[in-house]
């Protein structure tokens, strides 16, 4: 199986692509000895509170499915490039906990920093309206109801960069392989906005050897605000196929991109519908192709890439996830399903603004991420990124300013 993209675009892309791995595993190996002595910050809250974040320009996202910390970064012989190259060459954020179970809650929380509910936590094998519509929770501006596609007054980051005038596109891989499982639009750009009708059972659910893309593995088609306008999600979720050439340039490249591989790829599946062995060996497989095709466009020069997993194996939680219904989450008692989070995962993150060994300790989670991401482009926190005990990153992720 080609990793990188859709079969009919094999060949010189794929050939490319090995051949930019190499300098990059050995420039990670060399940054790991010259940094022997890297930090391993654990800054206090005042230094969060004072710090300002470095220019970062453009954001990466890529989201990965399953593992827990021990299993992902714990043992380097399932996956040596997620576990010890990359965070040789960026950050490692030990202490990183999903906010909930199964997939599709979490995805949520990162793009608008709602809670789940009973439907999310459950993956929406149907896609239910929200319901009711009309009633807010303050003071993090919780939606009170159950339900999968959220109202059009429910935002987004995407929202947010659009209404700042910024740029954003969700690459969803394998999305409209299949146009009838998909019910994808055709597009200049390709496939895209993939998503069953509200109200009727979701296909994407299961894989298919030549289609393996799952709507549940990104957040932003369950809101109105996107899939209400057509043309708009149009624009911005799309399948990998316009990614290498949007990398091309800085002046192409969104100022904000989410990335969810496949089925296969993001180590949901094992063995893979197509054959392919999946887990920790596949993501592993399809970090060493696009990590170093991100680091070699134009637009990393004032880049971040974010690397994580969606939920992990128990439901410990950080960041003022607590047990019992609460303004932070109205809808459920456990947003764990039972327990407070999605259990500890990690996260690597890459940047020029990075010492490249640097490992943090500090407690973040899925609405941290979310926070960190508007703040480095100037937007309000939303949802439960706006809690006091949620901190962005600080001093001991961003260590050469």
């Amino acid at each position: 199986m080609d990793i990188r993209f859709p079969r009919r675009r094999r060949g010189r892309l794929a050939v490319a692509a090995a051949a930019a791995i190499l300098p990059l595993t050995l420039l990670g190996a060399s940054a790991a000895s010259a940094a022997s002595a890297a930090s391993s910050a654990s800054a206090g809250p005042a230094a969060h509170h004072a710090f300002k974040p470095p220019a970062i320009k453009h954001v990466w996202v890529i989201e990965l499915e399953n593992e827990g910390f021990a299993q992902s970064f714990g043992d380097p012989a399932a996956d040596p490039y997620l576990s010890k190259t990359l965070p040789s060459m960026g950050a490692l954020l030990k202490n990183y906990f999903a906010v909930g179970h199964d997939s599709l809650d979490n995805y949520v929380a990162q793009v608008t920093g709602q809670a789940p509910d009973t439907a999310t936590q459950n993956d929406c094998g149907v896609w239910t309206k929200f319901a009711p519509t009309n009633k807010i929770e303050g003071p993090y501006h919780q939606y009170v109801g159950n339900g999968c596609v959220y109202p059009k007054s429910a935002l987004t980051i995407g929202s947010q960069l659009t209404a700042k005038g910024l740029t954003w596109k969700a690459y969803l891989q394998d999305m409209g392989n299949d146009p009838k499982r998909d019910s994808t639009t055709a597009t200049r750009q390709g496939p895209a906005c993939g998503h069953t009708e509200v109200g009727t059972a979701d296909p994407t659910e299961g894989a298919e050897a030549a289609d393996q893309y799952a709507a549940r593995h990104e957040g932003f088609m369950y809101f109105e605000s996107v899939i209400g306008n057509q043309a708009y999600c149009d624009a911005h979720v799309l399948s990998f196929q316009p990614l290498l050439s949007d990398l091309s340039k800085a002046s192409t490249t969104p100022d904000f991109s989410w990335l969810s591989p496949n089925l296969c790829n993001d180590g949901h599946d094992a063995p893979c519908a197509n054959g392919d062995p999946g887990g920790l060996t596949q993501v592993n497989a399809f970090l060493q192709i696009w990590i170093p095709e991100i680091m070699h466009s134009p637009a990393y020069k004032n880049g971040l890439i974010f690397i994580t997993f969606d939920e992990g194996t128990d439901s410990t939680a950080c960041c003022g996830e607590t047990l019992g219904k609460s303004a932070s989450h109205p809808n459920t008692a456990k947003p764990g399903m039972d327990g407070p989070g999605g259990g500890r995962v990690g996260a690597v993150l890459l940047s020029p603004f990075i010492k490249p060994g640097t490992v943090s300790t500090v407690s973040y989670n899925h609405y941290s991420m979310l926070r960190s991401i508007e703040d480095l482009f100037g937007l309000s926190h939303l949802g439960d990124a706006s809690m006091p005990q949620v901190k962005s990153f600080g001093p001991d992720v961003y260590t050469k300013p």
